[in-house]
This record gives structure tokens, C-alpha cells and sequence, in this order.
């Protein structure tokens, strides 16, 4: 299994990009790419995909910049993904690590990274804008 660490360095202060990125109703606006539609279910989320609606939950608010969420998949499998916020420069450094899950082909994992590197460029226009 491999793990890719995917990143973008946007021109806006990490604050301000943990206070956007950090809040689920603009997941369709950022990363349409998981995210068609996104609605409140107590503390989780739940998240209109192309595969099926899943269930979400992100670590608490924190200033550490860790941005992880757990999406728990239509056939029940809980899929952790790592985020983080961090300064570089005036700037803001994002990353997120991509785990090759089980039964997943390279060919699915560069499909998936190709579709959470779009999602990061479209968080840095956003917030460049």
C-alpha cells in the first residue's frame, strides 16, 4: 500500500484557511470532486458523493492546523484522511496524504490523487481570489 502526501501553497494566512477549509458546508465549493452536497446530522456530516451518500467527521476546531476527517463509506468502511495547515512564508502550506486502500489499483490511487489535487487548486483560487 502506498501513501501519497498531496500539497498546495496558498498566498493567504494559515487562520484563514483552517477557518474556510475547516468548515463542511464549503466542502461542494472547494472539493466538488468528494463533495456534491453536505447537511448536518448531529455531530457528523453527511456527504452526497458519486458513489452514495457517506457519513463525515472532521478532529475538533484546533490551532495546530490539523484539518484529518474520517469518511465512513456506503459498505461501512471508516477511511481517515490526513490534512493539515501549515505557514510557509506569509503563506500557507496544505497537505493531504492519500492512503492506497485495500483492493485499490495504482490506477484508482492516481485517478484519486489527480481528483484531491484539483480540490486543493480550486481551495487556493478560492482563497487567492
Amino acid at each position: 500500500m502506498r501513501t501519497l502526501t498531496i500539497t498546495v501553497d496558498i498566498n493567504v494566512e494559515p487562520d484563514a484557511v483552517m477557518a474556510y477549509a475547516s468548515n463542511p458546508r464549503h466542502l461542494p465549493e472547494w472539493a466538488p470532486g468528494f463533495a456534491r452536497s453536505v447537511t448536518p446530522d448531529g455531530d457528523e456530516w453527511m456527504v452526497q458523493m458519486a458513489e452514495g451518500v457517506v457519513r463525515m467527521w472532521f478532529t475538533p476546531p484546533n490551532a495546530d492546523g490539523i484539518l484529518d476527517h474520517v469518511v465512513r463509506m456506503p459498505n461501512g468502511e471508516e477511511v481517515m484522511n490526513t490534512m493539515r495547515v501549515a505557514a510557509k512564508g506569509s503563506g500557507s502550506e496544505v497537505s493531504f496524504l492519500l492512503h492506497q486502500r485495500a483492493g485499490m489499483t495504482d490506477t484508482q490511487l492516481a485517478a484519486d490523487a489527480a481528483l484531491v489535487q484539483a480540490d486543493l487548486q480550486r481551495l487556493k483560487d478560492i482563497l487567492e481570489d
